[in-house]
C-alpha cells in the first residue's frame, strides 16, 4: 500500500508567551490518504487555517510531527528536508482567490509553475496544456484571467496546482467567491483530481451545500480535529 499522502499526528500551535500565549492547535491529528478528498469544516478561529498552513509547509507547528508521502518532513518548528523545494515538488495548493498572474495567459500561467521546476518550456506547454484540457478549460488557453469567469479562474488554478504532480493538494475555501452552480463544480473537480489522479486533497470549507462530494469531513473545534460520523454527515448536509 502508499505512503498517505499526509499524516499529522499531535500537532500543537501556540503564539506568543505568558499572559499573552494563545494555543491555536490543541492537539490535532490527521491522516489523509491518496485518492482521498476531506473537508474540513469550522468556525473562524478554530484553528483550521493553522492545520493547513503547518500541513502545507508555511507555519510550523510548536510540537508535532508532519509526514507528507511517506517522508517526514517537520518535527515541531524543525525542517527535516528542503522545505521550500519539497513544497514546488510534492504539493499544490488552491486558495479563495485563484491569484493567477494578471499578464500571463491561462496557458502561461500553468506553465510558468512547471518551468519553476526546471521543466524544460516545450515540455511545460505540452504538460498544461494537458491539463486545462482535463479540467475543461483548454479552449480558453489564450485567455488572460480578466476575461475568464470566476469558476474558470479557479479551474487554471487547479490546473496549476497540479502542474508537479503533487502527492497533496490544499484547498482553503476555493469557492467561496464562486455562485452555488460554480462552486459546486469546483468541488467536484477537487473530486476527480482525487480520485482520477491519485492526490490526496483536502478542502477547507464553510460550504454546507457540497458536503456530499467528500469522502469524509472533519470537524475543528477548539484546536482539535474530530472525525464525522457517517450519520452526522448526512443530518448535516
Amino acid at each position: 500500500m502508499s505512503a498517505p499522502a499526509v499524516e499529522v499526528q499531535h500537532l500543537r500551535k501556540v503564539y506568543g508567551s505568558g499572559h499573552t500565549e494563545v494555543v491555536a492547535i490543541r492537539d490535532a491529528s490527521l491522516t489523509i490518504a491518496r485518492g482521498e478528498i476531506v473537508g474540513m469544516l469550522g468556525p473562524s478561529g478554530s484553528g483550521k487555517s493553522t492545520i493547513l498552513t503547518a500541513m502545507a509547509l508555511i507555519n510550523p507547528p510548536t510540537s508535532g510531527q508532519v509526514m507528507i508521502g511517506g517522508a517526514a518532513v517537520l518535527d515541531g518548528p524543525k525542517a527535516l528536508v528542503d522545505l521550500r523545494a519539497f513544497r514546488r515538488q510534492h504539493l499544490g495548493f488552491v486558495f479563495q482567490k485563484a491569484n493567477l498572474i494578471p499578464f500571463l495567459t491561462a496557458l502561461e500561467n500553468v506553465q510558468v509553475a512547471l518551468e519553476i521546476n526546471d521543466t524544460a518550456p516545450n515540455a511545460a506547454r505540452a504538460r498544461a496544456m494537458e491539463l486545462l484540457d482535463y479540467l475543461g478549460v483548454g479552449e480558453r488557453a489564450g485567455n488572460l484571467p480578466v476575461a475568464l469567469s470566476g469558476g474558470e479562474q479557479q479551474r487554471v488554478a487547479v490546473a496549476r496546482a497540479l502542474a508537479n504532480n503533487p502527492s497533496l493538494i490544499l484547498a482553503d475555501e476555493p469557492t467561496a467567491a464562486l455562485d452555488s452552480q460554480r462552486g459546486r463544480q469546483v468541488m467536484e473537480l477537487f473530486a476527480k483530481v482525487a480520485h482520477e489522479r491519485n492526490a490526496g486533497v483536502l478542502v477547507v470549507t464553510h460550504d454546507h451545500r457540497t458536503l456530499d462530494v467528500f469522502d469524509r469531513i472533519v470537524d475543528v473545534e477548539d484546536g482539535m480535529i474530530h472525525e464525522r460520523s457517517p450519520s452526522q454527515r448526512v443530518k448535516s448536509s
